[in-house]
C-alpha cells in the first residue's frame, strides 16, 4: 500500500508506489542538473568552430558566376520549412520564386544528418508532407533518414523548385530598401538579389551547437559533430559498417535523440567507446514495421491532414474517439485522456486539482515503465542505474529504439555519469576529464543538438534590417516580437516560418505546412488586391505578444519549471528572461491553425495593412 498523502490516497488507493516519493526524487535530479548559466553553456559553432556547422562533407562544392537579379519571392532554406512555403506559393499561381539553400540539394536536417541509424521519432504517414499530391507510400510506420532525404527531393521535383534554387549558397545580409519597395539579400557567391517578398524558413534545427567545456579547442584527435558525420574517418554508411573503428578509442558527449540512435553502431564497431551523459533520455520501444499496401491504397482523400490534427489532439488531451497513430508518443496522452474519460462517466466534472493528479499519476506509472524497461535490458547494475530517466514524460523529448539499451551490456561500451559534476570537466589534448580522470581517446563526437531556443541571432547566421535600418534582432531583443509568430512591425513584406508565438507540435513539417499555407495566402492577397507592401501594425503586434505571455503563464509553465534541464525549458530558465514571450501558443496547434483559419476567412487582413505605391 502506497504511503502518499490524503488525497494521493483517496484517488489511488491501489497505487504501488509513492508519488510524493517519486516528485522528490524528480525535484533532486532536476536540482543536480541545474547549472547558473543557462543556454549560455553552450558554444556557438561559428568563428574558430565554424568548420563544425559550415563544411559539407556531402557535395563538392561547384563553382558559378555571381547572379544579379529582381525576383518576386526569395525563401531563404531548403528544408521542408522552405519547400512548403514555395510549394504553396507555387500553388497558389504566385511565380518567380528563387530559393537559397546552403547545402548542396534539398532536406535541410535531413540533409545534413546522415549518422548511422538516423530515423524520424513521429511516424511517417504524418511527417512526410505531401504524401497525397506526390502519390508516394513510406516503406515503413517511421522513416530512416535516407527515405526522408530522398521525399525532400521528390518535393523539389514535383513542384519543379530544382530550376528555382540556389545550392550551397549562403545569405549574408537582408536589408529593406524603402525607396523600390524591395529586400536586398547579398550572399557568400558573390550574389545580388532584390525581392518584392522575402520568407526566413532556415528551420529549427540547422545550426548545430556545442558544449562550451574547457579545452574544447586543444583536443589533437579527430572531432566532428554528428550533424558533419566524417563517414570518411569512421568508414560505413547510414546503416553501419563502420569499420575504421576497429581499433578507436571513441567518445560521444550528449545521451538525447541523435545519440540513442548512432551509439549502437559505435558501439557495435569502435574498439572502445566512452559515452558522457549528463541526463539519461526516455527510451521506450520503437516498434516499427512495413506499411501496408493495401490498407494504403484504401485510405480516403485527405487522410493525411485527418491523421495529423489527430495526432496532436491526443497529445494536447482533447476530446477523441480513437487514437490513429497508437504509439509512443500517443500512448501516455491516450492513458490520461481515457482516464479522465471514464472518471467523467463515474462521477461527473473532475476538479482541476484531481485532473492534475491523474495526469500526474499516469505520467509517473508511464515512467515506471520506462525505468523497468532499463532494468530488464541492461545487466550492469551501475550503467543501469544511470540510464534510468527521472523526470516526467514531456520534460524532454522522448526517444524510441530497440538497441540503445542493449548496446551497454557489451564490454567495450562504457558509461561515464557526469551528472554530479553538471557535465564533462574539461577537453584536454588527448581526450576528455570527466569525474576526476582523463579518458584519452583518438575520436570525439558531438552529439549535442542544435541551436534550437536559442537567440534568433544565434540561430541564423545572417542580419535581417528593416525599415530605417532596425535589425530584426535588436526588434527581438527583449524577445519575440510578431503577429501569429509569422512577421513583424517594421518588416514589410517579410516572413519567418517557425517555432515560436506559433501552433507548435513535435510533428514539425505540419507546423509548417500550415505556416506555408498561410503565408502564400497573405502573399498572394497582396498581389491580387494591386497592393506593394503588406505590414504588420504595431498595436496588432503588442496584442499578440500580449496573448501568447497570457497564455504561457498557464500550467505548462510550472509544469516545465520542475523539469530537469533541457531545451523544452531553456535550460531550467522557463518562465525567466523572454522564454515567456518566446513561447508557443499554448492552446496547441490546431487551436492555432483553427484560428489562421478564421483570419483568411475573415479577408480583412486584420492587424496587417496594405499600403500601394506607385511605381514601387
Amino acid at each position: 500500500m502506497s504511503n502518499a498523502s490524503p488525497r494521493w490516497h483517496n484517488l489511488f488507493p491501489d497505487l504501488d508506489f509513492d508519488p510524493d516519493a517519486l516528485r522528490e526524487r524528480y525535484r533532486q535530479e532536476r536540482d543536480k542538473r541545474l547549472r547558473d548559466d543557462g543556454e549560455n553553456q553552450y558554444l556557438e559553432a561559428a568563428e574558430n568552430f565554424a568548420h563544425y556547422a559550415d563544411e559539407d562533407p556531402y557535395t563538392a562544392q561547384t563553382p558559378r558566376e555571381a547572379i544579379k537579379r529582381d525576383v518576386n519571392v526569395v525563401v531563404v532554406g531548403g528544408g521542408f520549412s522552405g519547400l512548403m512555403a514555395a510549394a504553396r506559393l507555387k500553388e497558389r499561381g504566385v511565380e518567380d520564386v528563387l530559393l537559397i539553400e546552403a547545402g548542396g540539394d534539398f532536406g535541410g536536417t535531413w540533409y545534413w544528418n546522415r549518422y548511422p541509424g538516423a530515423q524520424c521519432d513521429i511516424e511517417s504517414y504524418c511527417y512526410l508532407p505531401l504524401l497525397e499530391e506526390t502519390g508516394y507510400m513510406p516503406k515503413e510506420k517511421y522513416s530512416f533518414a535516407p527515405e526522408i532525404f530522398e521525399h525532400t527531393r521528390r518535393v523539389g521535383e514535383y513542384f519543379g523548385l530544382y530550376e528555382l534554387a540556389l545550392f550551397q549558397t549562403r545569405v549574408k545580409d537582408a536589408a529593406w530598401q524603402e525607396d523600390r519597395k524591395r529586400w536586398r539579400l547579398t550572399t557568400d557567391r558573390g550574389d545580388v538579389l532584390d525581392a518584392r517578398f522575402l520568407i526566413q524558413a532556415t528551420g529549427p534545427a540547422n545550426r548545430p551547437k556545442l558544449p562550451q567545456i574547457p579545452g574544447i579547442d586543444r583536443f589533437k584527435g579527430h572531432s566532428f559533430h554528428t550533424a558533419r558525420w566524417d563517414y570518411e574517418y569512421t568508414g560505413g554508411d547510414h546503416q553501419g559498417n563502420l569499420h575504421k573503428l576497429a581499433d578507436k578509442r571513441v567518445g560521444i558527449i550528449g545521451t538525447g535523440a541523435t545519440a540513442i540512435q548512432c551509439i549502437p553502431f559505435l558501439g557495435r564497431h569502435a574498439k572502445d567507446l566512452y559515452v558522457f551523459q549528463r541526463t539519461p533520455s526516455s527510451v521506450d520501444l520503437r516498434g516499427n514495421s512495413q506499411t501496408d499496401p493495401e490498407w494504403y491504397a484504401g485510405l480516403k482523400p485527405g487522410w493525411q491532414r485527418d491523421r495529423r490534427e489527430n495526432f496532436a489532439a491526443v497529445l494536447a488531451g482533447q476530446n477523441f474517439t480513437v487514437d490513429l497513430v497508437a504509439d509512443g508518443w500517443t500512448d501516455i496522452a491516450r492513458r490520461i485522456g481515457l482516464s479522465l474519460m471514464n472518471r467523467r462517466s463515474d462521477a461527473g466534472n473532475l476538479d482541476m486539482e484531481e485532473i492534475s493528479l491523474r495526469s500526474e499519476v499516469a505520467d509517473f506509472q508511464k515512467m515506471n515503465e520506462i525505468r523497468a524497461r532499463v532494468d530488464a535490458e541492461v545487466s550492469k547494475a551501475e550503467a543501469a542505474e544511470a540510464l534510468k530517466p527521472w523526470y516526467r514524460q514531456f520534460c524532454k523529448r522522448p526517444t524510441f529504439n530497440d538497441d540503445f539499451l542493449a548496446t551497454f551490456n557489451r564490454d567495450n561500451v562504457h558509461l561515464i555519469d557526469v551528472s554530479a559534476s553538471k557535465g564533462v570537466d574539461g577537453i584536454t589534448e588527448k581526450g576528455v576529464l570527466a569525474n576526476g580522470e582523463e579518458i584519452e581517446l583518438d575520436c570525439l563526437i558531438f552529439a549535442t543538438g542544435f541551436e534550437i531556443t536559442t537567440s534568433a541571432h544565434r540561430r541564423v547566421d545572417f542580419d535581417t534590417r528593416g525599415r530605417n535600418g532596425q535589425s530584426l534582432y535588436d526588434h527581438w531583443g527583449e524577445g519575440f516580437r510578431t503577429l501569429h509568430g509569422l512577421s513583424s512591425h517594421g518588416f514589410p513584406n517579410w516572413f519567418t516560418i517557425g517555432i515560436n508565438q506559433n501552433g507548435l507540435s513535435p510533428n514539425m513539417t505540419a507546423m509548417f505546412d500550415d505556416q506555408a499555407v498561410h503565408v502564400s495566402y497573405i502573399i498572394d492577397e497582396v498581389q491580387r488586391r494591386g497592393a506593394t507592401t503588406i505590414e504588420v501594425d504595431a498595436e496588432a503586434e503588442k496584442a499578440w505578444v500580449e496573448e501568447i505571455v497570457r497564455l504561457a503563464g498557464g500550467g505548462n509553465a510550472e509544469f516545465l519549471e520542475a523539469c530537469t534541464p533541457g531545451y523544452y525549458n531553456r535550460e531550467g530558465q522557463v518562465g525567466k528572461g523572454v522564454s515567456m514571450q518566446n513561447s508557443p501558443y499554448a492552446p496547441g496547434i490546431n487551436a492555432f491553425n483553427e484560428l489562421l483559419a478564421r483570419w483568411r476567412e475573415a479577408g480583412t487582413l486584420e492587424g496587417m495593412t496594405l499600403a500601394t505605391e506607385p511605381n514601387a
